[in-house]
Formats: C-alpha cells, sequence, structure tokens
C-alpha cells in the first residue's frame, strides 16, 4: 500500500487522526511550542503516562494514548538541536520521521500527522527541514501496513510554504 502525503495548515491537537507526532524534549514531560500544545490539550494524564517512559533519545519515538486528544495515540519523538557545526543532524531528524512512521503503522493507525519536528525552538532551518521530512515520508509511504494518509501539519502558512516546495520540488 502506497501512504497519501497531505499538507495542512492547522493546530495539530484539533486533527481527528488516528496518531499525531509530538515534536517532544528528551524528558517527554511537556515544554514549549508543540509539545506545550499538545500536553495541554491532551490533558494532565499525559504527563503521568510519559512520566512512566523513561524518556527519549533523539532520533527515536515512543507512544502513548492520545487522552484528550481526537487523536487515539501520541507518538512523542525527539529531534535534534540545529547546530552548524554538528555532523549527522539530517540522519536524526529522518529517523524522527521514520521512528514514528513505523510505530503508528505497527499499532494499525491509518492516518498520522506530523508537526515540523526541530525547527521551532530546536532551530533547524525549516526549508532543510522539510526536504528530510517530506523525501524520508516518501520513502516510507511505499511500504506501509496501516497507515493510508499521512498529514504535514504546518502551524503557521509561512512554514507551509516550505512543506508546499519540498512537496512539489524535484
Amino acid at each position: 500500500m502506497q501512504s497519501r502525503i497531505h499538507l495542512v495548515v492547522a493546530d495539530i491537537t484539533t486533527l481527528s487522526v488516528d496518531a499525531v507526532v509530538n515534536a517532544a524534549n528528551p524528558s517527554l514531560l511537556g515544554g514549549g511550542g508543540v509539545d506545550g500544545a499538545i500536553h495541554r490539550a491532551a490533558g494532565p494524564e499525559l504527563r503521568a503516562a510519559c512520566a512512566t517512559l523513561g524518556g527519549c533519545t533523539t532520533g527515536d519515538a515512543k507512544l502513548t494514548p492520545g487522552f484528550g486528544l481526537p487523536a487515539r495515540y501520541i507518538v512523542h519523538t525527539v529531534g535534534p538541536v540545529w547546530a552548524t557545526a554538528n555532523v549527522g543532524q539530517a540522519s536524526l531528524l529522518a529517523s524522527c520521521y521514520r521512528r514514528a512512521f513505523e510505530i503508528a503503522d505497527a499499532v494499525g493507525a491509518r492516518s498520522l500527522a506530523y508537526p515540523s519536528i526541530s525547527t521551532g525552538a530546536y532551530g533547524y532551518p525549516i526549508a532543510e527541514a522539510a526536504r528530510i521530512a517530506v523525501s524520508t515520508l516518501r520513502a516510507l509511504a511505499r511500504n506501509a501496513r496501516s497507515l493510508e494518509i499521512l498529514v504535514l501539519c504546518c502551524y503557521s502558512p509561512t512554514d507551509a510554504v516550505h512543506y508546499r516546495a519540498a512537496l512539489v520540488g524535484p
């Protein structure tokens, strides 16, 4: 089955999908940006569930229920912090998209929504992050077991411009 990739400008906490991806920090206990928004919308049960997971390493992902979200599941992933001298950041960012996909596909999710991972407080350049996200998801979409719809969810129209360019680009 080949998953379809869609782009939307929305608040990811409002999407009616089977699973949403949380761009989390390593503690998984909440933070700013999309992480804070997901924790606020899901409710205090999310923090309690995350506290039992032992954190998460950069490039990996962990699963919790969606609690107060319309989504049944939340896949928490920790993206790389951008630093111009670091190597391996692109592979770590791609790993975030891949691990979230693998986990959602394994639990039978049919739809999965991703935020723009690492491009907020972690400072990853959005045009490069969008290219990595799209190329990774295109490769994964070819081998999906259950996932039919992949959503790239941008909070701002400005961010969506970069994802749209990556989707129509080479």
